[in-house]
């Protein structure tokens, strides 16, 4: 059995979700025609939901005792900040 596979699953989707901001962030002249609810949609689809699964995958790692814990909980801390942190933005920006 592979060690850390969801702790690493964890970190691919936190890397996955900095890939979409960036791709997002580049991209954002394209969606100025969008509606703010369909574009605070596409946001919380593309960055906020891989990141809270990466966080759920972290915890499910650690609760399974895959070894490599500092791997589970790198995942679990990142994800979640980077979670709530859009989270928030699209909760409170206009």
């Amino acid at each position: 059995m592979v060690k850390g596979k969801l702790a690493r699953a964890s970190l691919f989707l936190l890397g996955l979700s900095v890939l979409l901001l960036v791709l997002l962030t580049a991209l954002e002249s394209a969606l100025t025609g969008m509606p703010p609810l369909m574009e605070r949609l596409a946001t919380f689809l593309m960055l906020v939901l891989p990141a809270a699964v990466g966080a759920v995958l972290g915890v499910l790692s650690l609760a399974r005792a895959e070894g490599r814990a500092w791997m589970a909980v790198s995942g679990i801390v990142l994800n979640t900040i980077f979670a709530l942190f859009h989270l928030m933005i699209i909760l409170f920006a206009g």
